[in-house]
């Protein structure tokens, strides 16, 4: 049971990537998921008038949380999507996940104004990525880690 990457999102652009494990290195390029998570979003809400919950995948599932952002006090303009997700073993509890990525999407939205969101790089939000793994607390290791932690 185990978070092995975590990441935000602002439509097609990847603000936060953090990999805690090396098998989840061939899921998908960071920049190819955002747009994948986009467009599926997009997609479910427009067809189905529904929201993406978890994606299971044959060694994977990557549960998704997201809010949408209002980025200028234009009300035209549309909103667009913040999305928090994570890549997890097949066996972690998708609702104690969500759980925690809508706690880091809060505390994202807290911490960086809207304007920061479309004009910084990634390396800007570099600076939250401690935040996200005092969040996630030991979730973001697996078992036979924890284990080897605590005879240490």
């Amino acid at each position: 049971m185990a978070v092995l990457e975590i990441g935000i999102n602002l439509g097609m652009k990847n603000l936060v990537e953090i990999k805690y494990y090396s098998s989840s290195d061939k899921v998908l390029d960071p920049n190819i998921r955002a747009k994948f998570l986009n467009g599926l979003e997009n997609f479910i809400n427009e067809v189905y008038g529904d929201e993406i919950n978890v994606i299971s995948l044959s060694s994977f599932e990557i549960v998704i949380y997201y809010e949408m952002v209002q980025l200028s006090k234009n009300k035209t303009n549309k909103a667009k999507p913040l999305l928090s997700y994570a890549i997890i073993e097949r066996d972690t509890n998708h609702k104690f996940v969500t759980k925690h990525l809508q706690k880091i999407i809060s505390k994202f939205l807290k911490k960086f104004d809207t304007n920061d969101l479309i004009s910084k790089e990634p390396k800007y939000f570099k600076k939250f990525e401690p935040k996200i793994d005092k969040i996630l607390g030991d979730l973001r290791f697996k078992i036979e880690d924890r284990i080897k932690s605590i005879f240490r």
